[in-house]
């Protein structure tokens, strides 16, 4: 396929482009290089891809650049461009998250429109149910997300589904459960834990620990992403890493893998979720999604990746 990754340098962005690149596909990677983290992170993430024949990159600030041109000749749309962060979402920073997350968003669905896109599979996030009514949680539960960044994702999520039985626009929105895996973003549980072990420093650790999230490895998010685009199903689905795990089990698996952590435990945060975990009967019926990344292989996989340097692929 003729694919373009919006938010290509980013955790998920530049993993996806080399699933994509591994599959045979030609790619575009857009991204803006945005300051939430250093961009150097970014920068880094791509220096695999820049060698590749079938990889091209933009700089482009998806609220300001033409963006028919840009999909015009793609078969699939992967849009993962946005504002990251539940804790950063809450103040006057809101603002910067109406922008990334619900503007571009418009944006990207006005050009599919427009140019008559084939697929397109948005980034959604587990944070648009928050606190939710059941676990494992389906589809069908109500959204009630706990903080500014959740609102934002539903927002960017109904619109998928509104130009969807509006216009028709092939759209896919992917609520993805805690991912994690090399080059995680550094603001990240998983990547504070990992690189304050491998540093002998203190992990701070928010509220009790026995906060839970459905962790799901990157490489199943980005062959989930590649399946949906593949398959003639639209609509909105649950990817999940099929186990739940509480910090308190992730520290101490990362002890059994022979990492040595400090904890120091800090209060919780506002707009964090007690507790994830996704039902993914959807997906696997809908794209045949089915994880395979288990926690405990996959923050071996990070230890390995911080102890050799980035960037490491998930694969």
């Amino acid at each position: 396929m003729r694919a373009v990754v919006t938010g290509a340098a980013g955790f998920i962005g530049s993993h996806l482009c080399e699933h994509l690149l591994s599959c045979g596909d030609d790619v575009t990677g857009v991204d803006a290089l945005t300051d939430f983290y250093d961009p150097a992170w970014k920068r880094e993430n791509l220096h695999y891809l820049l060698d590749q024949d079938r990889f091209t990159f933009r700089q482009d600030d998806l609220l300001a650049a033409p963006l028919e041109p840009l999909l015009a000749d793609a078969d699939a749309v992967y849009h993962l461009a946005g504002q990251p962060g539940v804790r950063g979402s809450w103040g006057p920073e809101f603002a910067v998250y109406v922008e990334r997350n619900v503007l571009v968003t418009q944006r990207v669905l006005e050009a599919a429109r427009a140019t008559g896109l084939r697929r397109l599979v948005y980034a959604s996030s587990s944070s648009v149910y928050g606190d939710a009514e059941t676990y494992p949680t389906r589809e069908t539960a109500r959204p009630r997300p706990v903080s500014p960044y959740g609102v934002t994702k539903l927002a960017a999520e109904h619109l998928c589904e509104t130009y969807r039985t509006a216009f028709g626009v092939p759209a896919v929105s992917l609520r993805l459960f805690s991912v994690y895996g090399p080059r995680q973003r550094p603001d990240m549980a998983f990547s504070r834990l990992v690189t304050a072990a491998l540093a002998q420093r203190p992990f701070a650790l928010y509220g009790d620990g026995e906060q839970s999230r459905d962790f799901t490895y990157v490489a199943d998010v980005v062959t989930a992403m590649r399946q949906a685009a593949l398959s003639s199903w639209t609509g909105v689905a649950n990817v999940g890493g099929g186990s739940e795990v509480t910090m308190n089990q992730a520290v101490s698996l990362l002890r059994l893998l022979g990492a040595s952590v400090r904890v120091v435990r800090v209060p919780r945060r506002a707009g964090d979720a007690r507790r994830t975990a996704a039902d993914i009967t959807l997906a696997r019926e809908a794209f045949g999604f089915r994880p395979t990344t288990g926690v405990r292989d996959g923050l071996a996989a990070m230890v390995e990746a911080a102890r050799v340097g980035r960037p490491v692929s998930a694969a």
